[in-house]
């Protein structure tokens, strides 16, 4: 991951909310989110409206709220990794999908659940061992 190499530390205003101290940490943090993976990885598949997206998200493991599933998808938007097309009709529609750099992320995000899905045995694994060696240390 590339570092700044900026001699000067960068602005702090009084409402800093970690941007201006790391903003790769916190696009980071945006992408790997609970629930910004799975919006990710769904609208790699395609658009979605908003309910659309919500019960696709809510097949795949436990349901996202509203209100959570709202401030994933503006704050993957703010970086420029989501599309939100809004068409004066009525009802109104709202759709979702993925801008090229969205896509990209998507893609890397994708490839390490599947690694995840490939590894977790090993993972287990490795944990029930962590958790033998824990509990024979904490008797002796």
């Amino acid at each position: 991951m590339a570092v700044s190499t900026s001699t000067s530390p960068p602005a702090v205003s009084g409402n800093d909310t970690g941007e201006t101290m790391c903003p790769h940490r916190l696009v980071l943090e945006h992408v790997t989110s609970r629930w910004g993976v799975l919006v990710l990885i769904e609208l790699l598949d395609r658009p979605y409206r908003f309910s659309e997206l919500r019960r696709a998200i809510g097949r795949v493991g436990k349901g996202v709220s509203e209100k959570m599933l709202t401030q994933t998808l503006q704050t993957l938007e703010r970086d420029g990794l989501v599309h939100r097309d809004a068409r004066p009709v009525i009802p109104p529609r709202v759709d979702y999908s993925l801008t090229d750099l969205g896509r990209e992320a998507a893609e890397q995000v994708r490839g390490l659940a599947e690694w995840t899905q490939r590894r977790m045995g090993a993972v287990q694994e490795a944990r029930q061992r962590y958790d033998v060696r824990k509990a024979a240390a904490g008797q002796g």
